[in-house]
């Protein structure tokens, strides 16, 4: 049986970032995207200037929400954000407009592949669009030196610190060693990719047939038995147990030879 123990396994520190102030790289505003809006025809063109008001507007707005979500996460050092942003509808003929407010739609994050919201504010017809944008938030984390098969264990040798876009997926890369170091891969991964936490198996703490101590957790206490495992105990999955007694009960496999059941 391959149980998992990284803890044990690390054997040094993988480089990390050093600390620094949080950096932000706006490669596009929107610009004369909407100069054919203004007119009332197809709103699409070349992106104009950082001073345009509506770009800048929507930048401010983009990076005030980077900083509340991504300042305060742990793992981050260093880090850049792009934004791209797309096109709007060629078929749109839209009203003039006087000025035009960006804004988040409820539920929408700007992060990775996105949206953000256009409305008109003053006009002889009031309009709401969309615009598609991607975000990017790219700092340090480990990735793999080589391509690596479905069932590899992980080492220190197999990692390198690099830059990732961590806005790629709704899961971030992974960063902390111990959860990364003696796991094997549930996929084959290519040479330059962040570990997530769906790439990895979930480590298994005790076998069928082995002794596990059972703690049944309660407002303020907890009280424990030992028991005999009914089957396989892997991370955060429910496994049977069946006490002293003879009484079988379910818990979730939460480390070695350990389960918990909540009261």
């Amino acid at each position: 049986m391959n149980r998992v123990r990284p803890s044990r396994r690390l054997r040094r520190p993988l480089p990390g970032p050093l600390p620094g102030p949080l950096r932000h790289d706006l490669r596009r505003s929107l610009g004369a995207l909407l100069a054919a809006a203004l007119v009332g025809s197809a709103a699409a063109g070349e992106p104009a200037g950082a001073d345009d008001p509506i770009g800048a507007e929507l930048a401010r707005s983009l990076q005030t929400w980077t900083r509340q979500q991504v300042q305060p996460a742990s793992g981050f050092g260093p880090l850049r954000v792009e934004v791209e942003l797309g096109r709007l509808d060629p078929r749109l003929r839209l009203a003039a407009c006087a000025r035009i407010e960006p804004y988040l739609p409820a539920g929408v994050r700007p992060w990775g592949r996105s949206r953000v919201g256009l409305r008109c504010a003053d006009g002889v017809t009031r309009w709401n669009v969309f615009l598609p944008v991607q975000v990017r938030v790219l700092a340090s984390a480990p990735v793999l030196r080589e391509p690596l098969p479905a069932g590899t264990e992980i080492t220190l040798d197999h990692l390198v610190d690099a830059e990732v876009d961590w806005a790629a997926s709704a899961q971030p890369p992974l960063t902390d060693m111990e959860r990364i170091v003696g796991r094997q891969l549930s996929r084959p991964l290519a040479a330059g990719e962040a570990l997530r936490g769906n790439d990895l198996q979930r480590p298994v703490w005790f076998d069928a047939g082995d002794t596990v101590k059972v703690v049944a957790l309660g407002p303020g206490y907890e009280v424990s038995a030992q028991g005999q495992a009914m089957g396989r105990g892997i991370d955060g999955q429910t496994v049977r147990v069946r006490t002293a007694s003879g009484r079988i009960v379910s818990g979730t496999a939460v480390a070695e030879r350990r389960v918990e059941m909540p009261l």
